[in-house]
Order: C-alpha cells, then sequence, then structure tokens
C-alpha cells in the first residue's frame, strides 16, 4: 500500500513585481482570464468567490500599474455593457502563463526527486482547546508594558 501514495510534482506561487506597489500575481491574472471568459466583472468575481467590491479594487489596481488599462468597463447592463480586456491585458495573461509554466517546469526538475522523498505519514492537526473564561480573564498585571494605557 505504501508504494499505492501518489506523489505531487512541487510548485511555485509567485508574483511579479513592476515597481513599489505594483504587482501581477495569480490572483490577478486568475481575474483577468474569468473577465475575458465571462466579459463582465461581477461575473468574474462570483466565479472567483469574491466579492465585486475585492474584484473591483483589483482591476482598479491593475489599470493604475499601466500606463494603458488592461480591461475596459462599459455601463449598458448585459447586452450593452460589461468589461473586456485589452490587448494589453491580453499579453499580461500571456506572459504571466508562459513563465509559470517554464517556472513549474525548473522547480519539478530541481524538487522532483525531494517531493518523492517527502514523509508519508500524514501530519496531523493541531488540536487546542481554548478555555474562553480563562483566555477573557487575563489580568493587567499580565499585560506586557508595552500594551498597558
Amino acid at each position: 500500500m505504501a508504494n499505492d501514495i501518489k506523489y505531487k510534482a512541487p510548485s511555485i506561487r509567485f508574483r511579479i513585481d513592476f515597481g513599489p506597489g505594483v504587482a501581477v500575481g495569480p490572483g490577478k491574472v486568475a481575474l483577468l482570464e474569468q473577465i475575458a471568459d465571462r466579459r463582465s466583472l461581477s461575473r468574474a468575481a462570483r466565479e472567483l468567490g469574491m466579492s465585486y467590491r475585492a474584484a473591483w479594487l483589483l482591476l482598479q489596481s491593475l489599470n493604475a500599474s499601466f500606463a494603458d488599462p488592461v480591461a475596459i468597463g462599459k455601463k449598458g447592463g448585459d447586452d450593452r455593457g460589461g468589461t473586456r480586456v485589452t490587448p494589453l491585458g491580453e499579453e499580461l495573461i500571456r506572459r504571466y502563463r508562459k513563465f509559470e509554466h517554464q517556472i513549474q517546469g525548473l522547480a519539478a526538475c530541481a524538487f522532483g526527486a525531494l517531493a518523492q522523498q517527502r514523509s508519508r505519514k500524514r501530519l496531523a492537526k493541531p488540536r487546542v482547546k481554548v478555555d474562553r473564561l480563562k483566555a477573557s480573564r487575563v489580568s493587567r498585571a499580565d499585560t506586557p508594558a508595552s500594551i498597558k494605557r
């Protein structure tokens, strides 16, 4: 049975930093991909399990990061409105996914042998039982001086 264990290849999650406060990672790229597929920011947000506001803020951040927007929204409802990914956004997705494919291959080559040497034992989740009454009764004397006011 020990030989039946399947090992997952090592994987890397990364982001590309273009400068202070300007980063593109898996979340923003996934949002752009969903916008391209759904042609709607709200549908893309729902598909990714995030709020419309969170998706809107990510898109605003992306658009502010480049001289040209990566996606453009248009008011008007289902028939006339929506959001579309610009050619710059499409290029960003394409380059990010191509680089991701390359770096995942490097990770598999560099760490694949180590992945097969992982422990076969499953780690147990730590079980911590907190007595809520005792936790809420921390005296002021037990509080570090830096926190006291």
